[in-house]
Parts: structure tokens; C-alpha cells; sequence
């Protein structure tokens, strides 16, 4: 079968990636709505579904012990291709998935309906579906239901966004940071992938704000906040600390990796013209990078590194990338070593 792709599915992917949301926990506003959904709408699976470029994933599920599905197994993949409601009354008996695994084994679908989730920009990221093991109908009243739970949905994601956001940037706030950067840590630790801390700071940016107004300081920020967006990865976590300050958390990068985006991203900033109140200026940036040791020790050991080697970068300088010395062998590990 031919999964179904929407025509705007770039856009799309980008507006569910700038969300932060995939692979995050369990929260209680969604688990809310999906609870409900399934009760008002009788039921025995309800979920928010997310589609990525290979999967669905799940960021909220009622009766389904699965966190994701493959895309092309995903009703929801059809669903997102349309504006309405989309409805499979018996799946068995429907050729576009009488062969579907999820049909022809656990969790047995028989009836689906699922409401798209539209960004405010067109796009459908998902959807909040029902889910039955036996064939039903579905009335124009339910179908009414299950489109407004639907927008309830959007407006969480809009309002975690927003929360976890900074408001000037638009990068991510400390709080999203940290939050994120313990479930990646806790992830490559568990499948021993690499993970790098970079910490970036326009330099001289008082004189920025002393020469040209705390107006062009801001048209500064957001500049390089831009360049962050484009020069990193989708699944690369930017964020703006506080100040003049930014923390990227690099996933599956070593450190080499790391110093070539560093560097990438050094010199876009450097070729950025700014133009605020009548007048054109540039700026330069710093880095530190920490490649990150998962086993021993914590996110904020290897902020603090990576700070030292941009205190580095600045005491050298300044516009240039440092790498922090290796993280101190924690005596766990060495006693390890040792036994082995």
C-alpha cells in the first residue's frame, strides 16, 4: 500500500519539529483530553498521534500499550492528508487496510476516527483518533465531539510552546533546556550514543546595546537565534540561557561533529549584517563545546565545562570555538575498569 503523503509535507515536518514535543513524557493536559475522548466517545483506545517522517508517535495513549507505530501502518497518516474527520467504519473489510498488521493482529482495529491536528500555519502534525476492536458507526455529532477535543489538543501544544519558550527568540527557555537535555541524556546512556554541550555568546554585546540602543541589541538576538535554526539539525535542542547566551545540546554528535557545526555556526554569525534604527552593524560569537560523558556525569557538569571553554574562547580572542578538556573518570567507572 502507498502511504499517503500531504502536499505541504515539508512545511508540515518543520512546524512539528519547531514544537520540541516528539519522544518527550507523558504529560497530564493531553492524557486529560484522550481520557475524555474515549469516555464521551465510547471507546476503548484514544490517542495523540504524531507523525514524523517514518513513524507515529504517540504523546498520549488510553488503551494501547505501543509509544509508536511505523508510518506507513498508520491510519493516521491518511488522516492527515485531509481537513475532516477521517473514518474507517470495519477495517477488515476495507482494502486500504484489510492487510494492515495493526488490523490483522494487536491491537485488531476495526473502526478508526480520527480528527487532524492543524498548526496555526495549515499544517496537520497529527491527530487525536478513537480506536475500536469492533466495526461501529460514527454520527455527524460524534464526528463534531472529536474535532473539537482535536483543537483542545492544538491549543496545548501552542501553550507548551509557548511556556517553554523564549519569548523574544523564540528558542527554547532554560526550563525546555533542562528538561530536554535529561531525557537525551538519559537516552544515549541507555544506547551509547554521543551527546555534545555547546554554549554560545555574542561578544561585546554590551557595546551592541551601549552604541546602537537596546532595540538593535534585541534585532541581534533574534538574528542569531535565526542562524541557530537554520545551521543546526531539526533534531538539534537550541536554546536562549538568559542574556546573550545560548545552549545547543547536539545529539548523537561527537566532538569532532560538534566543531564543524561550531564552526559553521561561528562564521554565519559573522557574516550577519544587522539594520536597526537607520543603522548596519556586525557581530561576532564565541563557542565552548563539552563532549558529554552520560556515565559519569550530569548535563550541568557538562554545561559548566563547556563554560570553561568558552571563558577560553573570550581569554583567546574571542570569535572562535574551544573544546573543553575530557570530563574527570568518575571513580564509579574506575572501579569498574578495574574489576574488568
Amino acid at each position: 500500500m502507498t502511504i499517503p503523503v500531504p502536499a505541504n509535507e515539508q512545511d508540515r515536518l518543520r512546524a512539528l519539529k519547531r514544537l520540541e514535543i516528539l519522544d518527550t513524557p507523558p504529560e497530564a493536559a493531553f492524557d486529560r483530553i484522550t481520557s475524555i475522548a474515549g469516555v464521551v466517545l465510547g471507546t476503548p483506545i484514544a490517542l495523540v498521534s504524531l507523525i514524523d517522517e517514518s513513524r507515529q508517535w504517540f504523546k498520549s495513549r488510553v488503551g494501547l500499550e505501543a509509544e509508536e507505530t511505523p508510518r506507513e501502518d498508520a491510519f493516521c497518516a491518511h488522516a492527515i492528508c485531509g481537513e475532516d474527520v477521517f473514518i474507517v467504519n470495519d477495517a477488515s473489510a476495507d482494502p486500504r487496510f484489510s492487510e494492515n498488521p495493526l488490523v490483522t493482529d494487536n491491537p485488531n482495529i476495526r473502526f478508526y476516527a480520527g480528527a487532524p491536528l492543524k498548526a496555526p500555519g495549515g499544517a496537520n502534525l497529527g491527530t487525536l483518533c478513537v480506536i475500536d476492536r469492533e466495526p461501529r458507526d460514527f454520527s455527524a455529532e460524534q464526528k463534531g465531539v472529536l474535532a473539537n477535543l482535536a483543537e483542545l489538543v492544538v491549543r496545548e501544544l501552542e501553550l507548551r510552546k509557548a511556556a517553554n519558550s523564549d519569548p523574544l527568540t523564540g528558542a527554547s527557555n532554560r526550563g525546555q533546556f533542562m528538561r530536554f537535555g535529561d531525557c537525551e541524556w538519559s537516552r544515549a546512556a541507555r544506547f551509547g550514543h554521543p551527546l555534545t554541550v555547546m554554549l554560545l555568546d555574542i561578544d561585546h554585546f554590551k557595546q551592541v546595546n551601549d552604541t546602537y540602543g537596546h532595540d538593535a541589541g534585541d534585532d541581534a538576538l533574534r538574528a542569531v537565534s535565526t542562524v541557530c535554526r537554520r545551521s543546526l539539525r531539526s533534531h538539534d535542542l537550541w536554546a536562549r540561557l538568559g542574556g546573550e547566551e545560548f545552549a545547543v545540546l547536539l545529539i548523537e554528535s561527537t566532538a569532532e561533529e560538534a566543531r564543524l557545526m561550531a564552526e559553521r555556526l561561528r562564521k554565519a554569525v559573522s557574516k550577519l549584517e544587522i539594520k536597526s534604527q537607520g543603522k548596519t552593524f556586525g557581530m561576532t560569537a564565541s563557542i565552548g563545546l563539552a563532549a558529554a560523558d552520560v556515565d559519569g556525569e550530569t548535563l550541568e557538569d557538562a554545561l559548566r565545562r563547556a563554560d570553561e571553554a568558552l571563558y577560553r574562547a573570550k581569554e583567546a580572542g574571542r570569535n572562535r570555538v574551544e573544546i573543553a578538556d575530557a570530563a574527570p573518570v568518575c571513580p564509579v567507572k574506575l572501579a569498574k575498569a578495574a574489576a574488568e
